[in-house]
């Protein structure tokens, strides 16, 4: 049942598979383990940038397209959750599910016409278009301030089910009332588990298999018969419309919208830091590098407050430690994670176990 659940995809690895239950055990609990916004809010997010990560890695490391337009294909998802919502007096399934239907069809459109123009281009030519495209998308979004709140974007209602002020019980869950947050925290949870099943199966599929020869061969793909410019067409497209969903739970979450935390350039340089941290050509990669790069954004000023704190006996590593270097330290992470894990975590997690099952198996001499 698993075996099927997970399209054959297996972790491959002990400790893999331990830090993934782990991971899976913690989003699914969070509402009960931890009390507070913030760990339901950091919980929230990592199930989004697992769902958005996985996205792009089907293009960077399934199929070896190196783009820079993701982000907007996100914020055509979460804007347009927030503007559907945001335009009607009483906030309704309909109207939500309407705003959903109209942005995947804007993001099929605008995928299917980068690919069919600018997929004819290689390598760094290819990523300068969709950075074009993407910036261009972004400052619309901020020049059309009477449709999109300009930069300050766009704040709406949910469904009375997902407002905070319903109650599914009365009485409390685990020392927690199951309210409209906490059903919204689990339609993302729920939303995320699906999409990322859904790459699962595509990457491990005769589609998915096609595209790691383009990624690895192109020219004798292509020679092979298979007609590499359609599907990665259809990479481009279905990267698009995950992304776009990923944007819309994301939206649904925070009821706000703006071009900062949807479009922005900084949510693309994230997915290009958690999809190295994590191992690209690989779905598991998205979930472990999410997961940590999440919490070392939310947590690691905090860690590092307490630290400096506790040293302050030693002015030089109390400075060094002062919490407005938090980004320093982030970076310093990234750089080790990097040159301990040069395939990523789970590219090396899985080295690793094949190499032990190998020394296992090899006769004795």
């Amino acid at each position: 049942m698993l075996h099927k659940l997970l399209s054959g995809d297996l972790p491959r690895s002990r400790i893999l598979t331990a830090l993934l239950l782990v991971i899976l055990l913690g989003l699914l609990l969070a509402p009960f383990l931890f009390s507070g916004a913030r760990p339901l809010n950091t919980a929230a997010t990592i199930c989004v940038y697992i769902v958005l990560v996985a996205s792009y890695d089907l293009l960077l490391g399934y199929t070896g397209i190196v783009s820079f337009a993701h982000t907007m294909f996100y914020g055509i998802g979460a804007y347009g959750i927030g503007l559907a919502l945001a335009r009607v007096d009483e906030p309704t399934w309909g109207v939500m599910v309407t705003g959903l239907v109209l942005a995947l069809l804007l993001a099929l459109a605008l995928a299917l016409v980068v690919g069919l123009f600018a997929l004819r281009v290689r390598a760094i030519f290819y990523a300068m278009i969709t950075l074009a495209v993407a910036s261009s998308f972004a400052v619309l979004a901020s020049q059309l301030s009477d449709l999109t709140g300009g930069e300050d974007g766009v704040t709406f209602s949910v469904p009375e089910l997902l407002s905070p002020s319903y109650l599914l019980f009365e009485n409390e869950v685990f020392g927690r009332y199951v309210d409209g947050k906490v059903i919204t925290y689990y339609l993302v949870f729920a939303g995320s588990v699906l999409l990322f099943l859904f790459l699962l199966r595509l990457v491990n599929s005769p589609f998915g298999r096609v595209l790691q020869a383009i990624r690895e061969n192109e020219f004798r793909a292509e020679a092979l018969g298979y007609r590499t410019m359609v599907y990665r067409i259809w990479a481009n497209c279905l990267a698009a419309l995950v992304a776009a969903l990923a944007g819309a739970l994301m939206a649904l979450w925070l009821r706000y919208v703006g071009p900062k935390t949807s479009l922005g350039f900084e949510v693309m340089t994230d997915i290009l830091l958690i999809v190295v941290i994590g191992g690209m050509g690989t779905m598991y990669g998205a979930v472990i590098g999410a997961t940590l790069f999440i919490l070392a954004q939310n947590y690691l000023k905090e860690l590092m407050a307490h630290g400096s704190t506790a040293l302050e006996g030693v002015p030089l590593l109390a400075a060094a430690l002062h919490p407005d270097r938090w980004l320093l330290w982030l970076g310093v992470l990234f750089i080790l994670s990097i040159y301990f894990f040069p395939i990523g975590i789970v590219g090396k997690l899985r080295v690793r176990a094949w190499l032990a099952r190998r020394k296992m198996v090899s006769p004795v001499s």
